[in-house]
């Protein structure tokens, strides 16, 4: 059962020593006002956030695939539900998005291997040397760096999600009523 006693911070309610965030990525989601209870984790937290979410070498669209394997992982819906979003605004179609839930072997090649990588590391804690050598081959290795931090990154915010019970945010909630999910 979720622990209530971390709702998401209010602009009022929000720390001084997270100031430098206001306003930025910190404020605009659920997730990042609820981890502000501990603000010294949120300093910490921002430019691991940046490297993994900005400047990926995964890409746009395999950063996703990742993503959403992990959240699909940790059962997390608040995740799926906030990548499904941005999965379609940077063009995956609902039945991509749909078959990351899936078995590898029915996704597309590229999508099987990193979320192949992403099952790996969740049931072996480590990705094997012929799944190391198909995430390089794909990505590189700074992508495969890049993949490994992900999935660790996006497993801490789904613990966090999880065990606080953190709510869908609002924008995020519409824009999937508006148009729901078909995957």
């Amino acid at each position: 059962m979720p622990n209530s006693d971390y709702p998401p911070l209010s602009d009022a309610g929000w720390p001084a020593s997270l100031d430098g965030l206001k306003g930025g990525f910190a404020t605009r989601l659920n997730v990042y006002r609820v981890m502000a209870h501990r603000p010294a984790l949120l300093n910490a937290w921002a430019p691991l956030r940046d490297h993994l979410v900005v400047q990926t070498a995964l890409g746009a669209e395999l950063s996703e695939v990742a993503i959403l394997r992990t959240g699909h992982r940790l059962g997390s819906p608040y995740e799926w539900a906030h990548h499904v979003v941005r999965s379609r605004k940077i063009g995956m179609s609902d039945a991509r998005i749909g078959s990351i839930r899936g078995p590898v072997e029915e996704m597309a090649e590229a999508d099987a291997v990193i979320a192949g990588a992403v099952d790996a590391l969740f049931d072996d804690h480590r990705i094997g040397e012929e799944l190391v050598a198909q995430v390089e081959a794909l990505v590189g290795s700074d992508g495969l760096f890049d993949l490994i931090a992900t999935v660790g990154f996006y497993s801490v915010l789904g613990g966090i999600l999880n065990t606080t019970g953190t709510p869908i945010d609002a924008d995020v909630a519409a824009a999937l009523e508006a148009d729901p999910f078909e995957g």
